[in-house]
């Protein structure tokens, strides 16, 4: 397993927009995602887990990628908060 932590930069946080950019990054890999925000765990691979977690521009979460492709998975979640998931 391997994690680490982001900070958020999109101006309205991981809105609905940002979050389905973020999905279709993490879908195609194979591990299990798991994102962390304020003690409580949702899954990375669905819109809705993302958007449950309130997460607003500015905040740090943790993203956990746990199979086969973790590492290229975790550096794409990465890549794409850095470049504004789609912002």
């Amino acid at each position: 397993m391997v994690n680490e932590k982001f900070l958020v930069h999109n101006k309205s946080g991981l809105h609905v927009r940002p979050a389905g950019v973020l999905v279709k990054v993490i879908q195609p890999f194979k591990c299990n995602v798991t994102l962390k925000f304020n003690d409580k765990e949702y899954n990375a691979k669905s819109i809705l887990g993302i958007m449950s977690a309130g997460i607003k521009a500015g905040e740090t979460v943790e993203f956990m990628c746990d199979g086969e492709d973790e590492a290229a998975c975790l550096q794409a979640i990465g890549e794409a908060i850095a470049s504004g998931l789609g912002e």
